[in-house]
């Protein structure tokens, strides 16, 4: 606010000289041009100001968020959930969640509900199967919830599943009929489901969702593919669909219900539906059901080139980080999340050729250090270091797997993640320590014994523009930019023209 003695410069103060009847037409002319310029100009300033800012919030620190980005959010309140914004790129405020979960055990899932969950940002709600006992009190930081629609109207003849299913199936149509507004995109999982908002919305913002778009993802484990279905997008691992494709989906989905009553899950009858409008499935590789038993590094640590969006069925498998509970190994995988959501997990490996040393990087995660050469090949394929869902079988799996040597001499060092850093504008630090297993034989060769000296490795990257992922896919090089015995430090970058990770 100005003080009483500060003159505030008015830029149409000049324009006043127009009443005067001195002035010729010519120069009435003249001046009109002038003050059309002057307008035009101050015009053009303000919409550079307003783009600048507007491009600057697509990704804004959230203080709600510890630290993790959401992409143009917008802080829902009571009467502002109509956005008219239909010219902006897909953010989280277009989607609606819908997760399916059971008045019963909520109180043991919603853990992992609650992770990647933010109030006030995030829009959707949990449907339960039944009503809460009045006596209990719903936790501030779960979503809201809802109670589904009575199903015992329709038939459900699977004899190894549940009726639940039922209830499941129909949140995408119970969802649309709140009539909520400004909703682009439906996306359902289960209470046990983590999703990664950010990159979710990295991967909804390439579609246009004016069209009818079913996105998801398969089963890891074939055996539960062939059971199913290869055209499913499966619902613990979540799936997103467009609201038009909605429209027409809520429009049928009783009768689909009623029509496929030997399905085992509600996602067979969604896709059934999907099959009947003609729609197929739009696979995502970073939409992950994770039907596997065991330990779930061998997955994690040769992520497929996509961003990660969801994790499911961590209940079924070992924590992701050694020595940790599973909520526990999530929150310390979130913590590079945050910092930089597109390069999680995302692999690169390069070579050492002074020493003849490989290494294999799942950013945010783990390190595999060789001191020998091993082939790009061999580097991008995951350790089968778990089970198939319902056999426990070594095989088959829908990605190729490698079988571990027993001998020490043939396996990688590891790394875990220690801690990740800011160090600088746009740029990371993450650091990986050496994890050593009881009970597991060491090698006792010399080669090996230098690597095994190396405690720490120290990666650093940019940080992954949400764009990248709107190019044609390409891995990102590294390169070894030191030569210390107990630190290596590794520099993650984009690829030169003509590179590749080809050894001699």
């Amino acid at each position: 606010m100005s003080s009483p003695r500060e003159t505030i410069h008015d830029p149409f103060n000049s324009w006043k000289f127009l009443v005067f009847p001195t002035i010729k037409a010519t120069d009435i002319f003249s001046l009109f041009v002038k003050a059309t310029l002057l307008v035009t100009t101050v015009v053009s300033i303000s919409l550079l100001f307003y783009s600048a800012f507007s491009n600057q919030s697509q990704w804004l620190r959230c203080p709600e968020c510890n630290g993790v980005l959401l992409s143009g959010h917008r802080k829902l309140t009571k009467g502002n959930n109509a956005f008219d914004d239909s010219y902006q790129e897909t953010n989280v405020s277009h989607i609606l969640f819908g997760v399916g979960g059971s008045a019963k055990t909520w109180n043991q899932r919603r853990h992992y509900c609650e992770l990647w969950w933010r109030p006030e940002i995030t829009r959707g709600y949990v449907w339960l199967d039944e009503k809460l006992p009045e006596t209990e009190t719903w936790p501030k930081t779960s979503p809201p919830y809802k109670v589904s629609e009575d199903t015992s109207r329709f038939k459900y003849r699977c004899s190894y599943g549940s009726r639940s299913a039922l209830h499941i199936a129909r949140i995408v149509k119970e969802s649309f009929e709140l009539g909520l507004d400004n909703v682009r995109w439906f996306v359902m999982g289960d209470d046990d489901t983590v999703f990664f908002v950010e990159n979710l919305v990295m991967v909804l913002a390439k579609y246009d969702h004016n069209q009818m778009y079913y996105i998801g993802g398969n089963s890891e484990s074939v055996e539960q593919d062939v059971i199913h279905s290869y055209t499913m997008a499966y619902g613990g691992g979540g799936f997103a669909i467009s609201y038009p494709l909605a429209k027409e989906l809520v429009r049928v989905l009783d009768g689909c219900i009623d029509r496929y009553t030997s399905f085992y899950g509600s996602d067979q009858r969604v896709q059934a539906c999907m099959s009947e409008i003609g729609i197929p499935l739009t696979k995502e590789l970073g939409f992950h059901q994770v039907d596997i038993r065991g330990n779930p590094y061998g997955l994690l640590a040769s992520h497929p080139l996509a961003p990660l969006v969801s994790l499911h069925h961590l209940d079924y498998v070992q924590s992701i980080f050694p020595g940790m509970t599973r909520i526990d190994s999530l929150k310390k995988l979130i913590i590079p999340y945050g910092m930089d959501p597109g390069r999680t997990l995302q692999h690169s490996f390069c070579y050492d050729l002074n020493r003849n040393w490989s290494v294999s990087i799942s950013w945010g995660y783990t390190i595999q250090l060789y001191p020998y050469l091993r082939t790009a090949k061999q580097l991008e394929t995951a350790f089968r270091t778990f089970q198939t869902w319902r056999s426990w079988s070594h095989e088959p799996f829908t990605f190729n797997t490698q079988p571990i040597s027993h001998d020490p001499c043939e396996r990688p060092v590891v790394y875990f993640l220690d801690r990740v850093e800011s160090v600088g504008r746009g740029q990371t630090l993450t650091t990986y320590k050496r994890h050593v297993e009881e009970g597991n034989e060491s090698c006792d060769r010399q080669d090996y014994a230098l690597v095994q000296a190396v405690r720490f490795v120290n990666v650093t990257s940019s940080t992954l523009k949400p764009d990248i992922w709107n190019m044609a896919p390409r891995r990102q090089c590294c390169e070894i930019v030191n030569r210390e015995k107990q630190v290596v430090e590794v520099m993650i970058r984009g690829c030169k023209q003509f590179e590749s990770v080809t050894p001699p």
